[in-house]
């Protein structure tokens, strides 16, 4: 029995890290689109409120795909649901830079957010099957890995952007790369058998109360980050007159706080506990935003989404944990969560766009800063709660599977 333990032990640690793969591979994609955002408006020569209708196109095709991310797993099984969304970011990061013009920036945009959300979801509900099967945190550390690919590819956009390298070559050149790494991962994930005669869950249902005021935690987190990830670079451009390079780091200042903070989430968690780590990121996430919002010099900019990035870190990864605890489906959950709290990461840069088109990047940020805030009021949303027997024998399944 001990040496069954073990080996079921070290095959869950292997698809955390299989898994964790992947994660790295959704951020390095996410990263490297950030980073062309300002190539991709300069080359269309477009304003701040027409990129942030563009982006808003991500949000709905991320809301649109998220729901089906449980009904492939149920049809076709894990491993595959998660190699079909794969494959579909990758060619999906090929579109936005290939656009002639803006109805075809939203288009492209209204696939590739649909691909980065079917694939979000199959991914974390994965990490949520790994982290029972371990019976310790690990969600902290795999979004810390998503944050560590979005830090690789917002590196080698930065450094593309300043070289002046082509957007579409650029982009040409990593999604072939990302395609093999996130194949190759998939194929030692948890699998599940096909359930060809099972209820698919539905394609949209209101989730239940305690799901969605976990989501709109997420919410808060999410949005400051989706407005960070996406406006970093302009905003250091237009605010601060910094260069382009200069500029593309700030991004890079953001990621890197952000997955360090992650990749060691998951021991402060253990800690200090889920409220308590949460609180603390909402004091050091207003004050990062504050930060930003007064700026007036690059380097004041950059400390300030550096400290943003501190304080969001955990955020995401507690409330996808907690979601999927809580269900029988854990990927219906964690769509419900995802959709609510995606959608906002989604749709900040284009709320973003549109507030800095009435007034100006600096009250957009201010705007940033305010929902933050909600972090330090929310957090007891994450006090761990006493298990039921609702989600029955699949429940008995993953204790069994860890123990």
């Amino acid at each position: 029995m001990a040496v069954s333990g073990r080996a079921r032990e070290g095959g869950a640690s292997r698809a955390r890290w299989a898994v964790g793969v992947v994660f790295a591979m959704h951020g390095a994609a996410s990263g490297t689109f950030a980073t062309r955002i300002p190539w991709i408006r300069e080359r269309l020569e477009i304003g701040t409120g027409l990129l942030g209708l563009a982006l808003a196109c991500a949000t709905v095709g991320a809301a649109l795909a998220m729901p089906l991310a449980p009904r492939l797993a149920l049809r076709y099984g894990q491993r595959r649901a998660l190699r079909l969304p794969a494959l579909l970011c990758c060619l999906g990061l090929l579109l936005p830079t290939q656009a002639p013009a803006l109805v075809w920036l939203c288009a492209a945009m209204l696939l590739f957010g649909g691909s980065l959300g079917l694939l979000d979801v199959a991914m974390n509900a994965q990490g949520v099957e790994v982290e029972e099967r371990l019976g310790r945190p690990v969600m902290s550390g795999l979004h810390g890995l998503w944050s560590v690919g979005t830090l690789i590819g917002g590196a080698v956009g930065a450094g593309a952007a300043h070289l002046g390298v082509d957007g579409r070559l650029h982009a040409a050149l990593v999604a072939p790369v990302l395609l093999v790494v996130a194949q190759l991962a998939a194929g030692r994930t948890p699998d599940s058998v096909p359930v060809v005669d099972a209820k698919a869950p539905p394609h949209f249902a209101v989730p239940p109360r305690g799901v969605l005021l976990v989501g709109l935690l997420g919410f808060c987190a999410v949005f400051a980050e989706g407005a960070a990830m996406d406006w970093s670079g302009v905003y250091l451009r237009d605010v601060t007159d910094a260069s382009p390079g200069l500029a593309a780091g700030a991004y890079t200042a953001f990621v890197c706080t952000m997955a360090l903070t992650r990749l060691g989430g998951d021991a402060l968690v253990r800690r200090w506990g889920p409220v308590t780590t949460v609180r603390a990121g909402g004091v050091l996430a207003v004050a990062g935003g504050a930060l930003v919002t007064a700026a007036g010099t690059p380097a004041v900019a950059v400390a300030g989404f550096a400290l943003l990035g501190v304080g969001i870190a955990v955020v995401v990864p507690l409330c996808f944990a907690a979601a999927g605890r809580s269900a029988a489906v854990p990927g219906q959950a964690i769509a419900g969560v995802a959709t609510l709290a995606y959608a906002s990461g989604l749709a900040a840069p284009a709320l973003v766009g549109w507030i800095a088109e009435l007034t100006s990047l600096s009250v957009s940020f201010a705007v940033v800063t305010l929902l933050a805030s909600g972090l330090v009021w929310g957090a007891g949303l994450l006090r761990p709660r006493p298990r039921t027997a609702a989600r029955g024998g699949t429940e008995t399944g993953l204790r069994a599977g860890s123990s």
